[in-house]
């Protein structure tokens, strides 16, 4: 987390999880359930605060959602070695579990629990399937640093989704939405997804903060070196990260929130598929990567990374394709609203099954003077 990143030394083996973090830390899931409301309140009872946010936007992005996403990923990024990105890439077991997770079990195991929840209500369900073909390339990477996952590999496994992303997000949809309920004998539906959407995602929402991230770095260390750079510059920027989810969470949901707040019974029901989507592919992931024997750090990184999607993307590919007050905007809506908590506690999820089933593992992260 934090200041849990990098500070591996081992405590009292029954020292508590929550003993080992910041204050920042350690009330996160507060945080975000207060960022959460607020957003909910301001939109729903602020009149026109959604709609003057909304136009403040570039195409299909919207310029606070970016910022606070810029300001998030950004100090997450100047951490990475790039230098010793080439320890990740040569790990097939690794990048070959992703792939599969990814772009095979992910876009299906989403597909059957639309199907199978929300089988009277195909606006909700076309946005579920939606939301399981855009693949985590933003806020994966906080979940990664607060579970103190390999950020490396996080990097080029989000790079890797990212290419993914705009070379098969159509032909993904296309058979997600009609080749494959058509073979099932189910109602198929018809969508034209845009390109330039989904490349002016990537772009923003990582090419930015990775090109600052990896400049930071490369300028840090040839004028003050590593040492400086890790233990001076990183810590003072280090806290921005939370403060800019805190930020996107409160404006996403300020952008919504009248949407949201308006029905409530239908939330449930996208809910749902969501919460089983989220439970099933982390714990599957996060088993296949103790079955490789990636290690704590790896497995961290492979299991959030196919467990998290890009709502961003999935809302404005919802928007412009079916329209701002679709059921399939709202399904995509909903998504981060369970998304959000969900993979909080999964955080704590992961840090104690690194320390159940890893014991003896030294990137199981245990903060020193606890």
């Amino acid at each position: 987390m934090s200041d849990v990143v990098g500070d591996l030394a081992r405590p009292a083996p029954d020292a508590p999880v929550l003993a080992r973090l910041s204050r920042l830390d350690r009330f996160l899931p507060v945080w975000i359930l207060a960022a959460m409301a607020a957003g909910l309140l301001l939109g729903r009872f602020v009149p026109g605060l959604d709609d003057a946010l909304d136009a403040v936007r570039v195409g299909e992005v919207s310029l606070p959602i970016a910022l606070g996403l810029l300001l998030m990923m950004y100090p997450v990024l100047a951490k990475v070695r790039y230098s010793e990105l080439d320890r990740v890439t040569g790990d097939r077991r690794l990048l070959g579990a992703s792939l599969v997770l990814n772009w095979l079990l992910g876009p299906a195991l989403m597909f059957a629990l639309a199907w199978l929840l929300l089988p009277d209500l195909p606006e909700y369900r076309t946005g579920l399937v939606i939301v399981g073909l855009a693949r985590c390339i933003a806020m994966v990477l906080i979940w990664n640093d607060l579970s103190c996952g390999d950020r490396e590999a996080a990097a080029v496994l989000v790079a890797i989704n990212s290419v993914f992303q705009i070379v098969a997000f159509a032909a993904l949809g296309w058979f997600y939405l009609q080749v494959l309920p058509g073979w099932l004998g189910l109602s198929t539906t018809s969508a034209e997804f845009s390109v330039g959407a989904i490349v002016v995602s990537v772009l923003v929402f990582l090419g930015i903060p990775l090109v600052a991230g990896f400049l930071t770095r490369t300028i840090g260390e040839r004028t003050k070196g590593r040492d400086w750079y890790e233990s001076r510059f990183l810590p003072r920027i280090g806290p921005v990260a939370l403060y800019g989810l805190l930020f996107t969470i409160v404006m996403l949901f300020a952008l919504q929130g009248e949407a949201i707040t308006a029905a409530p019974w239908d939330v449930v029901r996208i809910a749902l598929p969501l919460l089983a989507y989220f439970a099933l592919m982390f714990g599957g992931s996060f088993a296949l990567g103790l079955r490789l024997r990636l290690g704590y750090a790896k497995t961290a990184t492979l299991a959030f990374t196919a467990t998290g999607n890009n709502f961003e993307l999935a809302i404005a590919v919802a928007i412009g394709t079916f329209g701002v007050t679709s059921g399939q905007a709202l399904a995509g809506v909903v998504g981060p609203l369970i998304e959000v908590p969900v993979l909080v506690a999964l955080v704590y999820v992961s840090l104690w099954a690194g320390r159940r089933w890893l014991p003896d593992d030294p990137t199981v992260p245990l903060r020193r003077n606890p």
